[in-house]
């Protein structure tokens, strides 16, 4: 419930400050006053978007408080917990808003999203404004209307998350389908390409294992004799070789250390040059023993490189990449085959997604078919008490299962309307007379009120076109509905502001070229003014005044 709005330089406001309380409240004024100002101002801090012309003219920025009373609202604490927001039992939304257009918005002191500040604001206040009747003619608006009456946000959600599964399936699926038509004939190409290479079967470091092989081979004959040379000067020949030299070199440093001690470290060095020399010498003379000369392997190596090679050149790779090459493919051809079995899969998974998404909208559609009967007799008989004792309401529900599928179901809703006696019911926007749109808009948003969920409810001059004994009616029927929700009503007409609980007046005053709107709450005798101001003019005669006391009397 609301308890408190501050308003600082909002508009024409200078300060304003209204306490509120629970019930029907009455807000009535002088023509041009500003008497939807407020409602304005709490439009804006609940999130609406803001123009920079709504700071007051002087002022550097505007400043708008909305304090709430949430202990019995367990949706709204909640939301508040989800957000890990101050959650007590009184909840305060603010804005701000400065001359340069930059606009900041507050949940219990902390800094938030304007998203934010407008998805609370839908939990604790709902406006129905003087032109609700045009959204009442759009089926969307009449659909929301209906499913917000019964209560529909499970059954919306479940038919939602099936209708996206069903949807991203199908995509999927779609998308498939339009790759394989792309890939078929490249299917072909890469098949052949794999089976190809699947038949050269090359391992990832066979290339250089041949390369390697193939130098040894073609080198034969050149590595005997350099070997064979090799080992003669290392120890095989009879003269000069240089095992014999270094052994020479050892002895004349051994008998040299007996005479200098500090030479110990060379003999050590050649110690160990003479075991590497020999150690050396025998891995080559035991290589030279095993190598062969074979011109048939050589031809083999030889053969199986030219096969790389020219399926290499013809993949425009290099011989060292072609096994990555034929690895890629064959992942590439893979994913085609697992494509054509998710293709099957997807049949499937798409046909029971949609039986899935059609069996919670056809639950949903049973239920706002039961809550439309129940609204048709309401919305009807609170149209005979507006003085239109022949009108007739008719909301139609309406469900396509071929075509008509959307995340909300599978229904097209309309309100259907007649006004007189053998007119055939019509839709709403073709009902030609304002006075009677407004009766209508105003039954439907009084009733389906009762049962939206939100603890507010604002009405601005919801009951333009309607006057005399209907203009009782309507008082009465918002003081029902003030009796179990808080209610705000914008009004013009005395029948329906002396139903309030409480009553505000908007004044407009002006002085040295500065003009500001002021709300004060009557007392009893403020009230009995007003309403005679209202069925009188600004002339007050004691008729108006016994009129004025009647209908406050009666009806407060």
């Amino acid at each position: 419930m609301l308890l408190q709005l501050t308003i600082s330089n909002f508009a024409i406001v200078s300060f304003l400050e209204l306490d509120l309380r629970a019930g029907m409240t009455s807000i009535t004024g002088e023509t041009g006053a500003g008497k939807s100002i407020a409602i304005d101002a709490l439009a804006l801090a609940l999130g609406e978007r803001a123009d920079t012309d709504t700071v007051r003219p002087g002022a550097d920025k505007a400043d708008i408080s909305a304090r709430f009373r949430i202990d019995k609202l367990p949706k709204v604490k909640a939301w508040l917990s989800e957000q890990e927001l101050d959650e007590q039992d009184e909840c305060i939304l603010r804005r701000t808003l400065n001359r340069e257009g930059r606009s900041r918005g507050y949940i219990n002191g902390t800094p938030v999203p304007l998203a934010q500040l407008k998805a609370l604001g839908a939990l604790l206040i709902n406006i129905h404004g003087q032109h609700a009747h045009q959204a009442l003619q759009k089926t969307d608006y009449q659909r929301g209307l209906l499913d917000a009456y019964a209560g529909h946000h499970q059954l919306i959600q479940k038919s939602s998350k099936y209708y996206q599964q069903w949807r991203q399936l199908t995509n999927e699926r779609q998308q498939l389908q339009n790759d394989q038509v792309q890939w078929q004939a490249q299917r072909q190409l890469l098949e052949y390409q794999v089976a190809e290479l699947d038949e050269l079967a090359l391992d990832a470091e066979e290339f250089p294992t041949l390369e390697a092989e193939h130098t040894r081979l073609a080198n034969g004959a050149e590595l005997l004799n350099d070997c064979q040379l090799a080992l003669n000067v290392l120890a095989d020949s009879e003269e000069n070789n240089a095992l014999q030299q270094l052994r020479h070199g050892l002895k004349l440093v051994t008998e040299l250390c007996q005479m200098d001690a500090r030479l110990s470290a060379i003999q050590e060095m050649l110690e160990s040059s003479q075991i590497q020399l020999e150690e050396g010498h025998g891995e080559l003379s035991r290589y030279l023993d095993r190598l062969e000369l074979d011109p048939e392997r050589l031809h083999e190596v030889e053969s199986r490189m030219a096969k790389v090679m020219e399926l290499a050149r013809k993949h425009h790779v290099l011989p060292g990449e072609l096994h990555r090459f034929h690895q890629s493919i064959a992942t590439q051809l893979a994913a085609m085959d697992h494509n054509d079995s998710r293709l099957q899969e997807l049949a499937e998974e798409v046909e029971y997604a949609k039986e899935q998404f059609l069996l919670a909208a056809e639950r949903l559609s049973q239920s706002r078919q039961r809550y439309a009967l129940s609204l048709n007799k309401q919305i009807t008989a609170s149209l005979h008490q507006l003085s239109m004792e022949h009108g007739r309401f008719e909301m139609t529900v309406t469900a396509d299962k071929t075509a008509g599928y959307s995340p909300l179901g599978i229904d097209k809703v309309e309100f259907l309307v007649s006004t007189n006696p053998g007119q055939p019911m019509s839709p709403m926007a073709k009902v030609a007379s304002g006075g009677e749109l407004s009766r209508i808009s105003l039954a439907i948003q009084v009733i389906t009120a009762q049962k939206v969920e939100t603890p507010t409810l604002i009405f601005d001059e919801v009951d333009v076109g309607v006057s005399g004994p209907t203009a009782a009616v309507v008082g009465k029927l918002l003081r029902q509905l003030g009796d179990s929700t808080q209610v705000l009503v914008i009004t013009h007409l005395p029948q329906v502001a002396g139903n309030g609980h409480q009553h505000y007046f908007v004044s407009k005053d002006s002085a040295d070229n500065v003009t500001q709107t002021r709300m004060q709450e009557l007392d009893n005798d403020s009230r009995l003014n007003e309403l005679a101001r209202l069925l009188g003019g600004n002339k007050i005669t004691e008729n108006t005044l016994a009129n004025a006391r009647e209908l406050l009397v009666s009806e407060a």
